[in-house]
């Protein structure tokens, strides 16, 4: 066996004893435990969804064709999604990069120059011309051992980067959309709050004429028709203040789209939007579902292979490699046998003194994994909160809603009491004042809580991590 060969099977053999060490330590995960069952539940609740709800359009639950369109336009035209996806793309590139490093290296260098040699240059003889060719063809090969796991780890820590950034893509679009079901609630509550204050309007209206022609008549003091007026100035004043609001409500939207606010609005209308029923499963399933807990754990995952590249610095590093090609001063025999040139050899470096880098940078790569473990267990920690504050919301204000519209039923009878004790003279008009203020603000605070529940249902969805499935199907998304 010649003496190249030699060395390529010496180096194989080395190969082969030393490439599964790897100094990453054995991945440890925080334990958080999750509950049996969440603590807060409502009657609101339903065992399980009738049918599949995939996790990327989850906003279907509230049918309501307009928000899935808006939907839609949010996935093509929001600015911070694109990011989120350029993003994923160069996380993606990152873990190719570091993958190319299990490959060996080729190349291919090929050069036809002319040169002059210095008449002083050292050593240089009677026969030695001045000006000379050289063409060289030449091609070489590289392969860096990987001993110590450094380079698959590397890899490891690249791939597990790339699985964070495509779970903080899923996060973006998640929370993107989950806010934007919030802004089209709150808008369409704010069109229902304007029609109660535009009814409201010409209730107040009748109310002033009507004392109006009773002061006329001598029959109503003018204090009546002051507080008449009073009462119907503060509603004009309360649906301006509700245009104000559903204008800028109107105008997040557009930005979260990535529309100008000034080319875009949404006609004012009524929709029925129904509080939808949400399985919520068990608490484990929580970390199986949520985009932003994935790529928590991902990123510890990458933080301990970056303890093995760190450490597997401190030993040295093999690389083989091989180069030949043709090198001649004419091109008469430029790719003949004795133009011919070769050289193949394994070569290793090791650092011998470095003033504690390489212990440094161990430190640094065990800090980050700690960190990373802190920063999992917060985001753990953060969703069961997260889910049992949604379900708290929804079973409190559930309860709260039906004693309210109890309550709108009664302050409606009051007011028809009292307009007809007014109008028969059995009271004064004070007594209105009171039964009609007490019903405003019953509807009002009958909406704010029909709305708080839908706010509620969304951040309950958003915290479970999306949509669902039906058990049947075997698969959860």
């Amino acid at each position: 066996m010649s003496r190249a060969g030699q060395l390529l099977c010496a180096a194989a053999s080395v190969t082969l004893l030393l490439e599964g060490c790897s100094f990453a330590p054995r991945l440890q995960t925080p334990q958080v435990p999750a509950a049996d069952t969440y603590k807060e539940t409502g009657s609101w609740t339903q065992a399980q969804p009738a049918d599949r709800l995939p996790r990327d359009s989850w906003w279907a639950v509230y049918g309501v064709p307009e928000l899935d369109d808006l939907q839609q336009q949010l996935i093509a035209g929001n600015p911070s999604l694109a990011t989120a996806i350029a993003d994923y793309a160069q996380a993606r590139a990152l873990y190719e990069q570091a993958r190319a490093g299990l490959f060996p290296t080729l190349g291919l260098d090929a050069g036809v120059d002319r040169a002059r040699e210095s008449l002083n240059a050292p050593l240089r003889g009677l026969t030695t011309p001045t000006y000379y060719d050289t063409n060289t063809l030449e091609g070489n090969i590289g392969y860096e051992v990987d001993l110590w796991g450094q380079i698959r780890n590397q890899v490891a820590a690249g791939k597990a980067n790339a699985q964070a950034a495509a779970a903080d893509l899923e996060n973006a679009r998640l929370s993107l959309a989950a806010q934007l079901a919030d802004n089209y609630i709150q808008l369409r509550s704010l069109d229902r709050t304007s029609a109660i204050l535009d009814d409201t309007v010409k209730a107040y209206t009748r109310a002033l004429s009507l004392t109006q022609q009773r002061h006329d008549a001598g029959i109503a003091p003018g204090i009546d028709v002051s507080q008449a007026q009073t009462q119907l100035q503060v509603a004009k004043s309360q649906a301006a203040q509700t245009l104000a609001q559903r204008a800028l409500v109107e105008h997040a939207i557009a930005a979260l789209l990535g529309i100008s606010a000034s080319t875009f609005s949404i006609k004012p209308v009524m929709v029925d939007i129904k509080l939808p029923h949400i399985p919520t499963g068990i608490p484990g399933t929580v970390l199986q579902r949520r985009p932003d807990i994935a790529a928590a754990q991902r990123r510890m995952i990458a933080a301990n292979a970056n303890i093995g590249v760190a450490r597997a610095a401190y030993f040295p590093t093999l690389t083989l490699g091989a180069q030949g090609g043709f090198q001649s001063t004419s091109f008469a025999n430029w790719l003949s046998a004795p133009s011919s040139f070769w050289a193949i050899g394994p070569n290793a470096l090791l650092t011998v003194f470095d003033g504690g880098l390489h212990r440094a940078q161990v430190a640094q790569a065990r800090a980050e994994f700690d960190a990373s473990a802190a920063n999992y267990r917060g985001v753990v920690i953060s969703a069961f909160q997260q889910v049992e504050d949604s379900l708290a919301s929804l079973n409190h204000d559930y309860d709260a809603a039906l004693a309210e519209k109890a309550a709108l039923a009664s302050a409606q009878r009051t007011l028809d009491l009292s307009n007809t004790l007014y109008v028969q003279g059995a009271t004064d008009y004070l007594t209105v004042i009171t039964a009609q203020t007490a019903l405003l603000q019953t509807q009002l605070q009958s909406l704010n809580l029909d709305t708080l529940q839908l706010h509620a249902s969304v951040d309950l969805i958003r915290a479970l991590g999306g949509g669902w499935e039906d058990p049947g199907t075997g698969s959860g998304n």
